[in-house]
């Protein structure tokens, strides 16, 4: 019989440290919101695999669309010979993007390569080359997004030169004393200092940072990035790889702002776990690059189409973005009563079902505590939860928690939390007064 213990010795010696992991837990089986490992051990999923499975492990709908698309066919290539899933999920995402224009939508296979594309797409129908994105915002491991992204390590440091003419601005986070207006200011800053404003192709925002904490942006900060947009002639492009299909309420979080994208990135739970991911936007920016400027091989695989069709209809007919806010409201009720009785669990805060808790020393915004989260994780998944750091100082835990989880088993992991918290912060009190 496999175990944990000899599968990590075999990844050791096989697959690269710069791989991480955060648990030695191979996954054997998973149901919804519950996960097996080789050993039989039950553990309860509040990560879904980094915000993949909204609609939970398996789902049925999900499962069937695929066995059924497994006896047509696993691949045709979408440029040699076009199927119509790819078709009809692109023109079920054209819908439900925010905003009234016509849109457009390209498949691609993961987050990172949806990022990419965006920005050639930018490049190509502005004749401008620069960009411009935020501290602390995460748009993939790629050259090109790495240079997007707003944390140096791990995500930068060593690997040489990043994308030129990529420019970044604080990220407005209440919490840490950031207004909307300060992070405005910058951009204008930006605009008289290092970069003329006729050469910036786009701006790539993330409504809520995802790896970069679980900060909200201010709707009215989003509003007045749009003008600025408006006034340059700079594409607005807003990820919503992280936040899409009902993760926060909506069925994208930027829709909270009441603004339409140019471009907007979409990846994560769109299939269900399938690797798939698209870029929707303005037909006529859409249809800028040439014939061929676009595409690849595994770009809007069969199996991911059909996955995607499927999950939409889920999140329809289950109604998981109403779900998502009565998650969220239960979630946070329970973490507020567990921060009035710990002093290490600064802020909680939650845009419907994307839930996160900062900790810090003595309630102090100013003094992160890593390495208290860090033994949160890691004393969780010994009681039989799976958790998820993030955030600028690697102090931020995040709940991911499928939209389908039962209320039961939302409680039973939130009471698992409790007596993980309960072993760390109170080892880490004794071990100051020590």
């Amino acid at each position: 019989m496999n175990t944990n213990s000899g599968l990590h010795q075999r990844r050791e010696a096989a697959i690269p440290r710069g791989v991480s992991n955060n648990f030695a837990i191979y996954a054997d089986r998973a149901r919804n919101a519950e996960l097996w490992d080789v050993e039989g051990r039950r553990y309860i999923d509040f990560a879904s695999g980094i915000a993949v499975l909204n609609t939970g492990h398996v789902h049925p709908a999900v499962k069937a669309a695929i066995a059924a698309q497994l006896e047509r066919f696993t691949h045709a290539c979408f440029q040699v010979t076009p199927y119509e899933s790819y078709v009809a999920l692109a023109e079920a995402l054209n819908a439900l993007a925010p905003g009234n224009t016509p849109k457009k939508t390209i498949f691609l296979s993961t987050g990172a390569e949806a990022v990419e594309n965006a920005i050639k797409i930018a490049r190509y129908h502005t004749r401008r080359s620069a960009v411009i994105a935020f501290s602390g915002g995460f748009h993939g491991r790629t050259l090109a997004c790495s240079a997007l992204t707003g944390k140096v390590v791990p995500y930068k440091a060593g690997f040489g030169p990043m994308l030129p003419e990529v420019f970044h601005l604080p990220y407005p986070i209440a919490y840490h004393g950031v207004t909307a207006d300060d992070s405005l200011a910058a951009l204008e800053q930006l605009f008289k200092a290092d970069v003329d404003p006729a050469r910036v192709a786009a701006i790539i925002v993330e409504p809520v940072l995802g790896e970069g904490g679980f900060y909200a942006a201010p709707a009215e900060f989003l509003r007045r990035l749009r003008v600025v947009c408006d006034k340059h002639g700079i594409l607005l492009v807003v990820d919503e790889i992280q936040t899409g299909f009902a993760r926060t309420g909506r069925m994208f979080a930027v829709e909270y702002a009441g603004i339409e994208p140019d471009l907007m990135t979409v990846a994560k739970s769109l299939a269900g776990g399938m690797p798939i991911s698209a870029v929707i936007g303005k037909a006529e920016i859409m249809d800028s690059p040439v014939p061929g400027g676009l595409g690849g091989t595994f770009a809007g695989s069969p199996l991911g189409c059909a996955a995607g069709l499927a999950v939409l209809e889920a999140i329809r007919r289950e109604r998981l973005a109403d779900r998502a806010l009565a998650l969220g409201e239960r979630m946070v009720a329970r973490l507020k009563s567990l921060q009035s009785r710990y002093p290490c669990i600064g802020e909680v805060r939650g845009l419907g079902a994307m839930v996160a808790m900062e900790l810090v020393k003595n309630r102090k915004a100013d003094a992160p505590d890593p390495d208290l989260t860090k033994q949160l994780v890691q004393a969780a998944g010994r009681h039989g939860l799976i958790l998820l750091s993030c955030g600028i100082y690697s102090n931020v835990i995040r709940f991911l928690a499928p939209l389908t989880i039962e209320d039961a088993l939302l409680d039973e992991g939130l009471g698992l939390l409790e007596a993980a918290l309960a072993e760390v912060a109170g080892a880490a009190s004794l071990e100051r007064r020590a």
